[in-house]
């Protein structure tokens, strides 16, 4: 996954859920159950299409990470 801003606009990168899932290493079928459950990162909604800015996956990546190995996240959030 390409995370850089992109120089010419300055625009953040898109991810489609495909993308996403790719990028997680997860089936398609867990972003949607995320999505429906209020878990995940944010997404961004363009017509029928859901897209995930760079930025947003990776703060919330930050925020799934264990504060120590084997103890809970930053957010207080399930493992």
């Amino acid at each position: 996954m390409e995370t850089q801003q992109t120089p010419e606009r300055g625009l953040d990168p898109l991810l489609s859920i495909d993308e996403l899932a790719d990028y997680l290493g997860l089936p398609v079928r867990t972003i949607y159950a995320w999505r429906t459950e209020g878990k995940g990162p944010r997404g961004v909604l363009l017509g029928k299409h859901v897209k995930f800015y760079a930025s947003d996956v990776q703060a919330w990546l930050a925020g799934r990470r264990e504060t120590a190995p084997g103890r809970g996240t930053a957010e207080g959030g399930e493992r």
